[in-house]
């Protein structure tokens, strides 16, 4: 990818808004309307390739800009409680599935949620998500060694189960394996919805029957029927075990001493649900794409497996001791960031790399395409994990898990499932590509999704 050029000053005006930076036309925007919807990924790289680091798309109401420049997209990040909000499209589409849990309600909200959660991901409580992480590992090992060695398998579909497992053990001390499947494609199918529901700027009302409102009703049903049966079960058999987020979210009580609502208890665990498994199974989805096409890579993962690890599963100290799967991760993660759209509004005028951005305008903020920025990072399409083994890592350009205030919470709980996954499977199998087949295409959705699934090779070491 190539550098984007300087920004070209523009008078003209989008019925009456003025243009403040570089961008297409409305006869250019009009002419890739299909393209947009169909792909607005590929359509944002083109358009910071052609305009520069920020773009001014336009679109009056709101005005609407594309920014990537790493020290504007940083400010907008931190300042998410003072100069920007999630009172976006994007985030008023998500809560039709997670409600007003943590991750789309706005910052007030947030601040009465966030101390209710918190506990759950302290350190004490990440030691807990290794046990769970093998044994979903050697569930999953235990299905591969039961076919032909050298089965193909989808290994998207593999992770998306084996990310739920952890995620409904770690957090809520309940097996989800059982409804995987089912609540793994409503997952999918609702965040499908919200996508299709937040590329259009008119959109049916949620309580008219189209094809999309019922898909939605129906998939937000299962995962409704996945909480009910959590609560149920918790309060028929209370645990002996070490306090998980559900009885601290059922426990808790705010600064009022107000505890949460049923309606709060439900978009608390349902966020979780869809955003503690999907991000993380498309992150290790993306690793076995990357590793299955490089061999070199993919034999270093396996030594450094093999000598921290040898024949035993991983323990929580190893998270320390597996430099190389986290770097595969991080490079994962840079390249094809699960979160790779991130929107905000701006409720107070301000200047961006010089460029005016007037109140209540929408600013789109992409990781992918601040993580492919060539003047930040060497070689920027490679996949090269070893970059992340140096220090010179620019940090405030790798934002994998957002920035500021409203990082994503779970951003120390994914890295230790995500890197011991790596670690624990690596010592067992190696994966490659079918004949004739190769990294798949991406379907960019609310993650990064590979297009068609991934058919993979499995075979024991």
């Amino acid at each position: 990818m190539t550098g984007a050029p300087a920004a070209r000053p523009r008078a003209q005006r989008f019925l009456g808004t003025p243009a403040t930076a570089p961008g297409p036309l409305g006869p250019e925007m009009l002419r890739e309307l299909t393209a947009i919807r169909t792909d607005p990924l590929d359509y944002l790289v083109r358009a910071w390739r052609t305009h520069g680091d920020v773009v001014q798309f336009p679109i009056p109401r709101p005005p609407s800009y594309l920014v990537n420049e790493p020290e504007s997209v940083w400010r907008v990040l931190v300042m998410t409680d003072r100069g920007y909000t999630k009172e976006t499209i994007q985030y008023r589409s998500l809560s039709l599935v997670t409600g007003d849990g943590l991750l789309a309600v706005d910052t007030p909200g947030w601040r009465r949620q966030r101390p209710l959660v918190q506990p759950a991901f302290h350190h004490e409580g990440l030691g807990r998500i290794v046990e769970h992480v093998n044994g979903a590992t050697a569930r999953l090992t235990g299905e591969w060694a039961a076919l032909p060695d050298g089965a193909v398998v989808d290994m998207d579909a593999a992770m998306m189960e084996l990310a739920l497992e952890v995620v409904g053990h770690a957090l809520f001390g309940t097996d989800l394996s059982a409804d995987a499947s089912a609540i793994t494609a409503a997952t999918l199918s609702a965040l499908d919805v919200v996508v299709a529901r937040a590329r259009v700027p008119l959109t049916p009302p949620s309580w008219l029957p189209t094809p999309g409102n019922r898909t939605l009703a129906r998939s937000v049903a299962t995962l409704d029927g996945a909480v009910r049966h959590m609560l149920s079960e918790r309060a028929r058999c209370p645990r002996d075990q070490p306090e998980d987020m559900l009885d601290m979210l059922i426990a808790s009580r705010d600064d009022q001493g107000s505890r949460l609502t049923p309606a709060e208890l439900r978009d608390q665990v349902v966020t979780f649900i869809v955003a503690g498994h999907e991000t993380v199974a498309s992150a290790l989805t993306w690793a076995w794409a990357l590793l299955a096409a490089d061999e070199r890579v993919q034999a270093r993962l396996h030594e450094e497996a093999d000598a921290v690890l040898g024949d035993r599963d991983p323990e929580f100290a190893d998270y320390r001791r597996l430099p190389f799967a986290r770097a595969v991760f991080d490079e994962v993660l840079r390249l094809y960031p699960p979160a790779w759209l991130i929107t905000r509004k701006a409720v107070v005028p301000d200047t961006l790399a010089g460029h005016e951005i007037p109140a209540g305008a929408l600013v789109i903020l992409s990781p992918w395409l601040l993580h492919r920025h060539p003047a930040i990072w060497s070689d920027p399409e490679a996949f090269l994990p070893e970059r992340f083994l140096a220090e010179d890592v620019p940090r405030r350009a790798f934002l994998p898990f957002g920035a500021g205030l409203r990082q994503c919470i779970g951003r120390d709980f994914a890295y230790v499932e995500g890197v011991l996954t790596l670690a624990a499977l690596a010592r067992r199998v190696s994966v490659s590509y079918p004949a004739g087949m190769g990294v798949p295409a991406v379907r960019p959705l609310v993650t990064v999704r590979p297009e068609g699934g991934l058919s993979l090779r499995v075979t024991a070491r």
